[in-house]
């Protein structure tokens, strides 16, 4: 077994010199091999975008929904494969649950609101990042005030990496409401989110949140963040 992984790997390899063939790919997946080949096959074939779609789904269809082939039904970009992954949601356990929320990311537009809001909602740190993750792909169908309703949940996070990560999402617009919002971070989060927001107002860069930056470079106790705020303020003026 380990020689005939080695020559799948070297075949894998020189891809780029001797093109892969969907069909190939198909025939030699085998749950039998090693995780780390399984993913590396199943890649391939999501990169095979509508040609690699038939052959996944009767992967998914012989084998069940392992976590590679989710993914690779992520990776095809197919709507298909997105209606197909949204039959899995209700029916997978937590953990294939997450693998299936991944694979959704680039169709957050087409899923529903409410999944987007269950995972933002959901207890575990990686479901919240993935439901994020989600909301960033449909972030453009929303205005502000609704955009800010979805990310409260995450915004409230005692962990550091899932209020990161909604701040970064909201640091793409640059509503006065979401500059408000951002500022007020600076004042009640963790030092890592009041760095992130501080330099997410900065990246807003409109007078609004200038105005922000100047509040909190007045308001913030002395010390680090009231450094930062100064330090971004004066970014603003150099630009």
């Amino acid at each position: 077994m380990l020689n005939d992984e080695a020559a799948l790997w070297e075949r894998l390899a020189h891809s780029r010199r001797v093109p892969l063939d969907p069909i190939w790919l198909g025939e030699i997946y085998s749950p039998s091999l090693s995780d780390d080949l399984r993913m590396a096959i199943a890649e391939k074939l999501g990169m095979f975008a509508e040609k690699g779609w038939p052959f996944i789904k009767k992967l998914l269809d012989e084998h069940g929904a392992l976590p590679e082939l989710v993914l690779a039904s992520g990776l095809c970009h197919q709507p298909e494969a997105r209606d197909w992954l949204l039959t899995q949601v209700e029916k997978s356990h937590e953990s294939m649950g997450l693998v299936v929320l991944e694979a959704l990311a680039c169709w957050g537009a087409d899923v529903p609101e409410s999944l987007v809001r269950q995972s933002i909602q959901h207890p575990s740190q990686q479901h919240r990042l993935a439901g994020l993750q989600l909301l960033l792909f449909r972030a453009h169908l929303l205005d502000d005030q609704t955009l800010l309703q979805l990310c409260e949940e995450a915004l409230h996070d005692f962990r550091d990496p899932v209020v990161i990560s909604a701040v970064r999402l909201l640091q793409r617009r640059d509503g006065p409401l979401i500059s408000d919002r951002l500022a007020k971070l600076c004042h009640e989060g963790s030092d890592a989110v009041a760095r992130s927001a501080l330099l997410a107002l900065g990246c807003i860069a409109t007078s609004h949140s200038r105005h922000c930056l100047l509040e909190l470079s007045a308001t913030l106790p002395e010390g680090e963040r009231r450094e930062q705020a100064n330090k971004e303020l004066q970014q603003q003026f150099r630009q």
